[in-house]
């Protein structure tokens, strides 16, 4: 062991039932957050459930209490306009899509003969657009 280092001994701490009572109450109506109460009282975030599963008028009815973060309900929100902004995104390319296939059938009519299918057959057979160019 180093010397000067000295061995931190972490204290057990008990709180009382009504001290218990006040800060889930004070959860419920949102007065503090489970991660404010945690830090605020150096008490770890399970204790704080437990102390919510405990104590909570909503236990005895029954019912099932959720406590979200403010981060957590922040998160939600930037992830669901990412989803649009995605969705947006998509539609625009399958625009394009579309339009580029319509481009390919009008210009198929036009030149008597499919430019899809001349195309893929020049591709896989390795004659490229460059080498079909060398060969003129």
């Amino acid at each position: 062991m180093k010397q000067g280092a000295q061995l931190e001994i972490k204290q057990r701490r008990v709180f009382s039932e009504a001290f218990k009572r006040e800060k889930v109450k004070d959860l419920v109506e949102k007065r503090i957050s489970v991660k404010q109460l945690s830090s605020l009282y150096e008490v770890s975030r399970t204790s704080v459930y437990d102390w919510l599963y405990a104590y909570s008028p909503h236990h005895e009815q029954k019912t099932n209490l959720v406590v979200q973060m403010e981060s957590e309900a922040h998160k939600t929100q930037m992830l669901q306009q990412r989803i649009a902004e995605l969705e947006r995104v998509v539609g625009q390319k399958q625009l394009e899509l579309d339009f580029l296939n319509k481009l390919f059938e009008v210009g198929s009519q036009e030149l008597g003969f499919d430019i899809k299918k001349n195309l893929s057959t020049k591709l896989s057979s390795g004659t490229g657009a460059g080498e079909a160019r060398d060969q003129k």
